[in-house]
């Protein structure tokens, strides 16, 4: 799950709900985990701490890590690689004391926040700076990357369909850490935690469907999304009249987004696609049967690679570790990306819950024209893959006849032409021609 998305950002790494080990992996229809960051190789860097006056030694290219980081240096981030940098702004300086205080600090000297460069277009002008986490010295296959204390999760409680539960909780304690209001100490101590994920009406959440606009929803060309889209707004306002503003008027203490403003049926939406694009879903003790959506600072920070082999392990108990283990070896600058629903869900599942279409695993890009995340979507409209076709042959036969509205020919040209400005728009339509020639291959 941060970043800075638009609609072009069809490539995106990103929000998660990987499966592995005790890691349930959610289906269409539960609540997920990002976005990534819905955010944003050679060498690596050690960040020291200004302690004292004497002249820091220049650190050498093999001791990793950031134990001892210090105060930023007039650019945010400071180059470890020509691909990645590592984040030293003050709020991930903030973040990394956060780790330290919690029982974390290990992970300091095997990662960090960073950045990299991703190409959204054709020019050299077109690339941006995706945040994610970055390895700070190489890691065998089979050793932790990141390992979080069960403790230091926010444990949302049990597994449903419906987000806005967890969401309700989830901006409860948001709001006592942004508008300093009286609650638990815990709350506020996150604050370092929430000043990391993504804002209010950031473009990481504009890119999912939640937040389109009717004219691009119907752009989008598919009455399923649409449809559930709209369901999931109708939950929206249903917990937040019988909920939030509920309590909120029972309470001045309860939902301030701020001093003068309580929060909004709008903030609430913002609250439940943080738990779909971020909370994962971790079983419990083995012999209770249940999994609880938990948001894991820093694993929630990884971005998104459906060919990642890396292993998501762990149990939502108390003194239970939450890791990320190498699946393959890791070079230091690499990016430390992990699966989204279990490799397994499609475009029509990512940008509604994550706010970006998947334009392909590393091993598959730009070795096929069509990515893998369309080409599924594409198998369960058409029913070739009924292990994961849970829609009926009417859905189906909807969906299909909603993309014959324009031909590809037609979009392709939409989209070039310079007329479509709206992020979410421009997205849409990229979607519609993904399925396109998606259903092309199959057809």
């Amino acid at each position: 799950m941060n970043k800075n998305m638009n609609s072009s950002i069809a490539v995106l790494l990103l929000a998660l709900w990987p499966s592995a080990s005790a890691f349930v992996s959610p289906s269409a229809t539960s609540c997920s985990l990002p976005s990534s960051f819905r955010m944003p190789s050679t060498s690596t860097q050690t960040l020291f701490m200004a302690k004292s006056k004497t002249k820091k030694k220049k650190p050498a290219a093999s001791s990793g890590g950031l134990k001892g980081f210090g105060g930023s240096s007039k650019s945010s981030t400071k180059a470890t690689a020509a691909a990645g940098s590592i984040d030293r702004s003050k709020a991930a300086l903030k973040f990394y004391n956060y780790l330290e205080r919690n029982g974390a600090e290990a992970n300091l000297k095997r990662v960090g926040l960073g950045y990299f460069p991703l190409q959204i277009g054709p020019s050299e002008k077109d690339i941006i700076q995706l945040r994610g986490v970055i390895a700070l010295r190489d890691i065998p296959k089979g050793e932790p990357i990141i390992e979080i204390p069960y403790e230091m999760a926010i444990d949302l409680g049990r597994e449903s369909s419906d987000p806005t539960l967890p969401a309700t909780s989830f901006l409860q304690k948001y709001c006592v850490w942004k508008s300093d209001s009286d609650g638990p100490p815990s709350d506020k101590e996150r604050g370092d935690y929430f000043a990391m994920l993504p804002e209010y009406l950031s473009s990481d959440c504009l890119g999912s469907t939640d937040f389109f606009s009717d004219e691009a929803l119907e752009m989008l060309q598919s009455p399923l999304i649409k449809e559930e889209t709209l369901s999931r707004k109708d939950l929206v306002h249903l917990r937040y009249e019988r909920d939030v503003e509920t309590m909120a008027e029972m309470s001045s203490n309860l939902y301030r987004w701020s001093e003068e403003e309580v929060a909004t049926e709008s903030h609430l939406q913002w609250a439940s696609w943080i738990i779909t694009s971020r909370v994962l879903t971790v079983q419990g003790p083995p012999e209770s049967g249940i999994a609880n959506r938990l948001l894991i600072p820093l694993i929630d920070m990884c971005n998104h690679d459906r060919d990642i082999p890396h292993i998501l392990t762990g149990r939502a108990m108390t003194g239970a570790t939450l890791k990320v283990v190498a699946g393959v070896d890791v070079k230091a600058g690499d990016a430390i990306n992990i699966s989204y629903g279990g490799s397994v869900e499609g475009n029509d599942r990512f940008i509604q819950d994550y706010g970006f279409l998947d334009g392909g695993g590393s091993k598959e890009r730009g070795k096929s024209e069509v990515a893998e995340a369309y080409k599924i979507v594409a198998r369960k409209l058409t029913g070739r893959n009924r292990a994961l076709t849970k829609l009926t042959v009417d859905d189906q036969e909807r969906a299909l006849e909603a993309l014959k509205a324009t031909t590809l020919e037609e979009d392709e040209e939409m989209l070039n032409s310079g007329k479509i400005t709206n992020n979410d728009e421009r997205a849409a339509i990229e979607f519609r021609i993904g399925m396109k020639k998606a259903l092309a291959g199959l057809l």
